[in-house]
């Protein structure tokens, strides 16, 4: 062979070589723009969180709001919505027939009870690898106490929409009718009682608008320190805050002179979240306890109501104690957990979904809405205008209940826009955050719980049934209040001898446990 042919053969085959790994390259990155440019398609379970729109549309999946987010995504979703009020109910059932979505919302963490042990089984794929790959701003944003509780035997399965300051519920009163009283705004419980009072006289139906199982009615018992629900360490044991038979006895009998004088409703303990909202939307409520975020919202609605209406924030009422306030949220408002039997191709790109979430578009959007439709653009700024009419607020709302991760703490861009926003962020920040009542948590939940359900809390904010039982029982009157260290004795004899060493126990050995002090 002749060596220049041997020799141009071999250049020859090097350019081919070169040439088709190029190709190769190309159509490779080809492939990844296309696949990127492809729509994630994925379904989810997402709770209503108690919004009128989500609760009253037909198929949320059609919402121009939903198509938007879509777009901006570049996803096709299939929302799965489950009512608030029977959330732990469909979830159980969810899960027992095993058709579980890609992805799970929970309202809480990996481990409660509306997970009904989930995690625990394998149903949802642990994200730590995938999260410091593809999700860094995510990462960077959320604090350690949300990542423990969407956690469990030390790997994160959920990704929390998380609270930077867990100090939320606030008390509210409507200064218009205190300023007819002419009394000043309460500090003290005996202050409280008799700004009540003073509200009857006036004709307020419900001077203070209390609840079923004292959800978002839990105001006195803050002053006492008594939330059913959460626990504290008392001598050598962990036990429930409503062992102090002094301030629980207090509680009950400030809550039964509230019954007797007609200062709350008569049918409270089966008033629902709903009837709760409507008494207070319609100008029926003098003071209440709710979020402090939604201050906006209940002065837009009730002065659709009530035209001179004046709704404020104040100081909760002091106990003897010199403690107020309500509880301390955990870490978390919600979290979301992907299954298990999703390709790890399509759970990276469903991370990259909620990172997508901590950018500027995305906050704009749930924010502001849609360019030209809700907001315009002016000189750079957005020009905004907060909707009044109620239909129209929680069809706001209804778009940013899909703002899966954030910060939940307040949405400053929008808060600051308007008086009432810049008015509830200062009071989060200079009353709010300085009130409110730890409690010592487990991460997961106390085994106990789930083999004694009616001495369990219900929630981080209800207490157990058997304890709520007695509180109504004892507040219409049908029971001694004097009686409750017999009550104390139940909740021993029916489980809680157990619960208590269990909680001890844990304690002792840091396994899982959250501490949080009272800021009051």
């Amino acid at each position: 062979m002749n060596p220049l042919w041997g020799k141009v053969g071999i250049g020859v085959l090097a350019v081919s070589i070169i040439a088709g790994c190029s190709s190769g390259v190309a159509d490779q990155k080809k492939g990844e723009t296309a696949k990127a440019k492809e729509k994630l398609k994925f379904s989810m379970s997402v709770t209503t969180s108690g919004n009128k729109y989500a609760e009253k549309s037909a198929d949320v999946n059609k919402e121009k709001w939903v198509m938007k987010l879509e777009e901006l995504s570049n996803t096709d979703l299939d929302f799965k919505m489950i009512p608030l009020k029977d959330f732990d109910a469909k979830m159980s059932l969810m899960f027992a027939s095993n058709e579980i979505p890609d992805v799970v919302q929970n309202v809480g963490g990996a481990t409660t009870k509306g997970m009904s042990g989930s995690v625990e089984a394998g149903v949802f794929m642990p994200l730590d690898d995938l999260l410091k790959e593809y999700a860094p701003n995510i990462m960077k944003a959320v604090p350690k106490e949300a990542w423990q509780e969407t956690s469990y035997n030390g790997k994160v399965y959920g990704i929390p929409s998380w609270l930077s300051n867990p100090s939320r519920r606030a008390t509210f009163i409507r200064s218009d009718l205190l300023a007819q009283t002419g009394l000043a705004a309460p500090k003290t419980v005996d202050e409280f009682l008799n700004v009540m009072r003073a509200f009857k006289k006036l004709g307020v139906e419900n001077p203070y608008q209390l609840r079923e199982n004292f959800k978002y009615a839990d105001t006195i018992l803050g002053s006492f320190d008594v939330l059913p629900s959460q626990f504290e360490v008392q001598g050598e044991q962990v036990v429930p805050k409503f062992f102090d038979v002094e301030n629980m006895t207090k509680a009950l009998q400030s809550y039964k002179t509230m019954f007797d004088e007609g200062l709350i409703p008569k049918d409270f303990a089966s008033i629902s979240s709903t009837d709760y909202g409507k008494n207070i939307e319609s100008g029926k409520a003098g003071m209440w306890s709710a979020n402090a975020q939604g201050l906006s919202n209940y002065r837009n609605k009730v002065k659709t109501a009530v035209p001179a209406a004046k709704i404020d924030i104040i100081p909760s009422p002091r106990g003897p104690e010199n403690r107020g306030g309500h509880l301390l949220y955990s870490s978390i408002n919600t979290s979301y957990y992907i299954n298990s039997k999703v390709s790890k191709e399509k759970a990276i790109q469903i991370i990259r979904f909620f990172e997508w979430m901590t950018t500027p578009e995305a906050e704009r959007y749930f924010s502001f809405g849609i360019e030209g439709d809700t907001y315009t653009m002016e000189n750079n700024q957005v020009k905004f205008t907060p909707p009044t009419k109620p239909e129209d607020i929680d069809e706001d709302g209804f778009r940013g209940m899909f703002w899966f991760v954030h910060d939940a703490k307040y949405n400053k861009a929008k808060e600051e826009l308007t008086p009432e926003g810049r008015d509830m962020m200062q009071a989060l920040d200079t009353i709010v955050s300085k009130e409110g009542l730890g409690s010592v948590r487990f991460v997961p939940a106390l085994e106990t719980f789930s083999r004694y359900p009616d001495i369990a809390p219900q929630g981080d904010d209800v207490g157990p049934k058997l304890i709520i039982d007695h509180m109504i029982k004892m507040i219409y009157g049908k029971e001694q209040i004097a009686d409750w260290p017999k009550v104390i004795e139940e909740y021993k004899n029916k489980g809680g001898n157990e619960m208590i060493k269990e909680a001890t126990e844990r304690y002792k050995k840091g396994n899982g446990v959250i501490v949080s002090e009272n800021r009051s």
